[in-house]
């Protein structure tokens, strides 16, 4: 979408336009969804989130600067909802883990995701967010940014040191590391 054209949409979304609000944040849900997931690790959780953010969002439209990129405003609000909602009233007495059986892996790959994914688990919330945010959803750290509350800067750096940290798991998991 062109630059023009997104501006089109986002001066319609504010006169209140659904059909145009739909259009710039309908393909952001699914990675909402997929953010929320990261926080909260509870899927229904996660869909109630991405709608209250798409909501927050819908109500909010107006405050968004026209130099914001919407994708970031957006993240952020997701964000920002599954944090509060994850803080609010207890969620359930025993909470089962999402599980998705892709296939068969041989046990030593097992055993190396496991150790990877525990690795991970281990970060900090944030630190985790700005991994999937520039790894699993492939944004540029200068959109990541605002949604992790850092510069750009600050950002690359916390990215850096997270994976140093992870650099020991890594190397054991597939042997070699591709950002040395």
């Amino acid at each position: 979408m062109s630059d023009a054209a997104a501006a089109d949409l986002l001066g319609r979304a504010k006169s209140g336009e659904r059909e145009a609000f739909e259009q710039l944040i309908g393909p952001l849900i699914e990675p909402g969804y997929h953010i929320a997931f990261g926080i909260m690790r509870d899927r229904y959780e996660a869909e109630d989130a991405v709608q209250e953010a798409a909501l927050t969002a819908w109500r909010k439209i107006g405050q968004l600067r026209e130099e914001s990129s919407v994708r970031s405003w957006f993240f952020k609000i997701v964000v920002n909802r599954s944090r509060m909602q994850r803080r609010g009233a207890w969620h359930s007495v025993i909470r089962l883990p999402d599980l998705d059986v892709v296939g068969r892996w041989n046990e030593e790959r097992t055993t190396r995701t496991l150790d990877l994914t525990a690795a991970v688990r281990e970060l900090a919330e944030n630190d985790r967010l700005l991994l999937f945010l520039h790894y699993g959803l492939d944004l540029p750290l200068q959109e990541v940014a605002p949604v992790v509350g850092l510069s750009p800067a600050g950002t690359k750096t916390r990215l850096y040191r997270v994976l140093k940290r992870l650099r020991p798991v890594l190397a054991e998991s597939e042997g070699s590391i591709p950002w040395k």
